[in-house]
């Protein structure tokens, strides 16, 4: 089961998150038979989303980061409850696959220049979105210039998924989030900036056995660290035959009509899990009798 820790340093300097997301990344490149470089974009999206979820103070929130860049990997988006658990998919799971010189995979060029976007929902009121450019395309980057430019909270994001070269699978995924609070004086700045600096990253830590606390520690290595709380997070699509069918009845009343008469049904596919869903005509009747009863 994957995990996630949230530290703070004993006084209250610094927050760290880290995850193990292996199973949520994993579970995503099956469901949406992503390419290498698909898998490591959205494995990457979601790990952010999942950390960034579970900071949220309301039960009832949520979170969703979408990158709509101009490269071939089209839209994706990361959804993440309050609790870490979170969901996505990608426009375009079958995108090429390009390296950098080094073998690493080049995320960037698949992701290419666009806008990236934050809505928070806390359960009530307007959701705030936030809209900022696409500075890297490696998805670490952008979260980080994100927290800088969007929430003013100064911040370190390392994200990493590692692919098996000839299976293509996911091996492991993770991430970390190292942020500077309001009491954070220039040594303790000082001290991170070392720590970082030296920091293996998240998948070579994962691949040395790290836990995720022992990433928490290894990025505040010299400091007093306390545990605020740990959660354990998996990929959760909560759509339902019921969710779909108020989704439905929610559409203009024309327009389930010309379902009934022209395709004399409907299907729809969840975009989180691939789900079908598929209503026959008989069914789409009584959804537009429901409705007429509710409107009376």
């Amino acid at each position: 089961m994957d995990k996630i820790i949230r530290c703070i340093t004993s006084d209250g300097a610094v927050m760290v998150s880290a995850i193990d997301s292996t199973d949520i990344a994993y579970k995503a490149s099956v469901l949406h038979d992503t390419s290498p470089v698909a898998s490591a974009a959205l494995g990457r999206l979601l790990s952010a989303a999942s950390m960034m979820g579970a900071q949220l103070k309301s039960s009832k929130s949520t979170i969703n980061i979408r990158f709509e860049g101009d490269g071939e990997l089209g839209a994706f988006m990361a959804v993440a409850d309050a609790y870490g658990n979170v969901k996505g998919y990608v426009t375009n799971p079958h995108c090429p696959t390009e390296h950098y010189n080094s073998g690493k995979l080049n995320v960037a060029a698949a992701v290419g220049h666009g806008i990236m976007s934050v809505m928070k929902d806390f359960g009530e009121g307007e959701p705030y979105i936030g809209k900022i450019p696409i500075v890297s395309g490696e998805i670490a980057e952008d979260i980080t210039n994100y927290f800088a430019t969007s929430e003013q909270i100064p911040t370190v994001c390392a994200l990493g998924v590692l692919i098996d070269k000839d299976s293509r699978q996911v091996l492991l995924s993770g991430g970390l989030l190292i942020q500077l609070l309001p009491g954070a004086d220039d040594s303790t700045i000082d001290r991170i900036e070392k720590n970082v600096g030296v920091l293996d990253s998240v998948t070579t830590m994962l691949a040395k056995g790290m836990t995720a606390l022992d990433m928490c520690k290894a990025a505040l290595q010299g400091f007093e660290v306390e545990v605020l709380d740990e959660f354990e997070v998996k990929y959760v699509c909560g759509c339902s035959r019921e969710k779909i069918a108020s989704l439905i009845a929610s559409m203009p009343e024309d327009e389930i009509r010309q379902m009934i008469d022209e395709d004399h049904g409907a299907e729809a596919n969840c975009r989180f899990c691939r789900k079908q869903y598929r209503f026959t005509e008989d069914e789409l009747k009584q959804i537009l009798a429901s409705k007429a009863e509710q409107d009376q």
